[in-house]
């Protein structure tokens, strides 16, 4: 186990790059030194959040990296410690694959907030039950990592499930970590809404972009958004049954389509969908820029057969297969009850190989 935590630690100075960070902890600890940092508070609060970020990743290695060592040399003394030493460098073997996560965040918006989408594809009645299944595995999946969400929207299918679903998630590398997730996902299983119980395949897509500051903005002509409002569905009281607080916007010349119904006027939720616009837009851009994240985007692919990114099989076995990095867990129920980490760091570090784009 020394020998593997070793190498993986090799791996995390390799890519973290503690001189470097090291470096940019000073810098900006210069920057909060000088005279009118707080001048500009936006400003000073970006500087603020990436110091304590940086401090972070460099306590949690150094510390690690101590931890490691003395592991190492108690080792060396006596090598009869090694059970003792397996158990207690197992949250330490934890945590650093965490850090190994951390270390390939690498994205201008990767640190910050993320605001996701589900949309129900190919498969009618299964793939709306689908989506409403993976805003079940998101939202625990969020809980675990410590994350908090807010759902936006829901628009529930016509028999059963939803047609789609949005979201805020908020924490650190929140949309780092969604950014693995975006695309489609297919779920083969024995349908509960035929009475025959054949075996039915559905789809749904993840949309995830940056969730931009509300000081922050894209530009946007008002003569390209179509506005709508309807009423709103779901729980919510007398209110939303009686007015049409719900909005939808629509971005012509994108066709990207969002939209906001839990707030409690049509004011708010126009103010929240067009900040959710702003922030898809921003993500746009960063596409049109490299053009590796725009093949990659799971929203340029039809939501069907071939397109997949992962599927998960309940029946006639279980097995959850990621086809990009070919990492699969055949406990599928735990993975729809929220257990992630493995498909996501799988992909941040073939990512970081260049394996997939």
């Amino acid at each position: 186990m020394l020998e593997e935590l070793g190498a993986q630690l090799a791996w995390v100075r390799e890519y973290l790059d503690p001189v470097s960070l090291t470096a940019r902890q000073q810098e900006l600890e210069a920057a909060m030194g000088a005279p009118g940092f707080w001048d500009d508070q936006r400003e000073a609060a970006r500087i603020s959040s990436e110091h304590a970020r940086v401090t972070r990743r460099l306590d949690r290695y150094n510390r690690l990296r101590r931890e490691f060592e003395d592991a190492r040399e108690l080792y060396e003394m006596d090598p009869s410690l090694e059970p003792e030493l397996r158990a207690q460098l197992g949250p330490v073997a934890e945590e650093l694959a965490r850090l190994q996560e951390d270390a390939l965040f690498d994205g201008d918006y990767d640190p910050g907030d993320a605001v996701v989408s589900i949309n129900a594809g190919t498969g009618g009645t299964d793939a709306q039950d689908w989506a409403e299944m993976m805003l079940r595995m998101y939202l625990r999946w969020s809980a675990d990592r410590g994350f908090q969400t807010e759902l936006i929207e829901a628009s529930p299918g016509e028999e059963a499930g939803l047609k789609s679903a949005t979201f805020t998630v908020k924490g650190e590398n929140a949309y780092g970590a969604y950014k693995a997730e975006r695309g489609v996902h297919r779920l083969v299983r024995q349908s509960p809404f035929d009475s025959a119980h054949r075996r039915h395949t559905a789809f749904a897509q993840v949309v995830a972009a940056p969730l931009l500051p509300e000081e922050d903005e894209v530009e946007i002509d008002e003569g390209d958004l179509r506005i709508d409002t309807y009423r709103a569905s779901g729980a919510g009281g007398q209110h939303v049954n009686k007015t049409d607080s719900a909005v939808r916007i629509t971005h012509i010349p994108t066709g990207i389509v969002v939209q906001c119904q839990n707030e409690r006027s049509q004011a708010s939720n126009k103010a929240t969908a067009l900040r959710i616009l702003m922030s898809r837009l921003a993500e746009l851009q960063v596409e049109e820029r490299e053009a590796e994240i725009a093949r990659e985007r799971g929203a340029t692919q039809d939501i069907g057969f071939g397109s997949q990114i992962r599927s998960y099989v309940l029946h006639p076995y279980q097995m959850v297969k990621d086809h990009r990095t070919g990492f699969e867990v055949g406990n599928a129920q735990g993975v729809l009850d929220g257990a992630l980490d493995g498909f996501v760091r799988a992909y941040l570090l073939a990512k970081a190989a260049g394996k997939i784009v």
